[in-house]
């Protein structure tokens, strides 16, 4: 097949035209193409007088060699292999099958993986199934009720269930296209595929979670929920067994440590352990919402509200002359800033949006970076208390009950707490209470977030509008601990193989769905699949 770019469409023309476009580059009739397929959708919104969508297209040709010789454009190329390839086994006895603790989606695609390959995995998830998760995560949005175990950070499908969706990555991997097609296959909207910017929206990606759970145990594969590993058996620095809920002894051989940036009593069991682990930088500040028509406005002018375009993001950048960084991270069109706390008395927001991202703000993370000289101390987990720490002053500040500190970004910038709101009503799923986000964030995030909101108005026409509203506090932008591993994935703890966000090595959906992958390939290159035949008790001898 040869892959064709930069063919442009304006908002006039519909996609039969892409066809035409086609054989316009190539210099070939319609006869000649057997068959085409979008790869890559992207829109070109730089000129203020004309928007554009922009293509890149598979085409396959009866004669593609001679088109390729005689086309010297550097858009015509031959379309790369991009087909997954699956690692052979290993020839290691597996005595007991692998155990995934987590279902993220590290966890998840760990586990779809191994279950297709034979291994029948085990999965072990904290929280509830997805469905059981949203009556339960909703009932805390309304009544202030947490439950600890199931929550916006735990239960089935990680943190990413409540979120915008977001499959955008910035890693080069084959992996990546395995991943979007199966979350098609489990239900995701075919556009995932070829869209520059794909989501999948929270309400969508629950029911992809669920079919994905569902393909695991019909590979053979068993996923069991309320089940949180509380301790690990080591013995001679191998991996022997775990504890399930402080009770239930297994023999574990081999498992996947994919249990999400926020199981910090997890990540304090692991370091009793023995673990090696590190404190990692990550980065701290609020969410900040605007009138969607306003990030519509700002992106594509006249444009604004076509039907074809949908609500518009952003994605902004600065770097203070005084070494910290700010950046918009996560954001969410026509979508919802929520609770998503773990731990009581800790108020923490993310944002999330539904498919059709049809709700009046806009809302964004707007961060600043921190780095472990900021955490104070140099413990493995400082980070986690770092982060704890700014959280309980947010929950002081909010009223309790969950409820968040908010400030006027006019009042945020000329530094005086806010009173009352203005038009942008705040969409934070439980209560907020005006006043000053510099008594639950440190000074220099303060001072560089004002000076980033003033810089990115140069860029984006009334980030700094006085009424948007900025809710805190966000501390949850990726895990404050990575849990060190070899080029084996596998940690100081033989058998023990850490993977994704939590761990310190992923930062978003794809690419911690990629890093369970590859920690899955480990466990499969080392060992042979272990097939126990019903009513076979003890450890099955090789082959068996």
């Amino acid at each position: 097949m040869l892959r064709v770019s930069g063919i442009k469409l304006s908002l006039d023309e519909d996609k039969p035209q892409i066809i035409k476009k086609i054989c316009k580059k190539l210099r070939v009739n319609e006869r000649d193409i057997i068959s085409w397929k979008i790869f890559r959708q992207s829109i070109d919104a730089r000129k203020s007088n004309v928007i554009y969508f922009v293509y890149t297209v598979d085409v396959e040709l009866q004669e593609e060699k001679t088109v390729l010789n005689r086309i010297k454009d550097r858009d015509v190329t031959v379309t790369p292999d991009m087909e997954y390839k699956y690692v052979r086994p290993g020839n290691e006895i597996l005595y007991c099958r692998p155990v995934v603790a987590g279902t993220g989606p590290a966890g998840l695609f760990a586990g779809l993986l191994l279950a297709g390959m034979g291994y029948r995995p085990l999965l072990l998830e904290r929280g509830a199934d997805v469905d059981s998760r949203t009556k339960i995560v909703s009932r805390f949005w309304k009544t202030g009720r947490l439950d600890k175990e199931c929550n916006v950070q735990f239960g089935e499908g990680g943190a990413g269930t409540f979120s915008d969706g977001k499959l955008t990555t910035l890693i080069k991997d084959r992996r990546c296209r395995r991943i979007i097609e199966e979350m098609v296959l489990a239900g995701a909207p075919e556009e995932i595929t070829y869209s520059y910017k794909p989501h999948v929206g929270t309400d969508i990606l629950k029911t992809v979670v669920k079919n994905i759970r569902e393909k695991i145990v019909a590979l053979g594969g068993e996923v069991r929920f309320h089940s949180r590993v509380t301790d690990i058996i080591v013995e001679r620095n191998n991996l022997t067994g775990i504890v399930v809920n402080e009770n239930e002894k297994m023999d574990v051989q081999a498992m996947i440590v994919a249990i999400g940036h926020s199981a910090r009593d997890t990540f304090a069991m692991l370091h009793d352990r023995g673990v090696a682990m590190t404190p990692k930088a990550f980065s701290i500040g609020v969410r900040i919402e605007h009138p969607q028509e306003l990030v519509d406005r700002a992106q594509y002018k006249q444009f604004a509200g076509h039907k074809r375009l949908g609500p518009a993001e952003y994605k902004l950048a600065y770097h203070s002359p005084g070494g910290r960084s700010a950046y918009t991270f996560c954001m969410c069109p026509g979508g919802t800033v929520v609770a998503a706390a773990s731990e009581e008395g800790c108020v923490v927001t993310n944002g999330m949006s539904e498919y059709a991202r049809s709700e009046g703000n806009a809302n964004s993370a707007l961060l600043v970076g921190v780095t472990p000289e900021d955490f104070g101390g140099s413990h493995p987990l400082a980070g986690v208390e770092f982060q704890r720490r700014w959280e309980k002053k947010a929950f002081e500040l909010g009223g309790g009950h969950y409820g968040a500190p908010a400030q006027l970004v006019g009042d945020f910038l000329a530094d005086r707490p806010s009173t009352v709101l203005g038009g942008v009503k705040p969409s934070y799923t439980r209560t907020v209470s005006p006043g000053e986000l510099k008594n639950c964030l440190p000074d220099y995030v303060i001072s560089t977030m004002r000076e980033a909101i003033l810089e990115f108005d140069g860029k984006l026409k009334g980030f700094a509008l006085p009424e948007a509203v900025m809710t805190g506090v966000e501390t949850r932008s990726s895990s404050p601990v990575r849990i060190q591993r070899n080029d084996h994935c596998c940690s100081s703890i033989a058998g023990l193989y850490p993977a994704g966000e939590g761990a310190g090595y992923a930062g978003g959906i794809v690419s911690a769905a990629v890093d369970g992958m590859k920690a899955a390939e480990h466990i499969i290159m080392k060992y042979e699949p272990m097939v126990k035949q019903p009513g076979h008790s003890g450890r099955p001898e090789k082959g068996d």
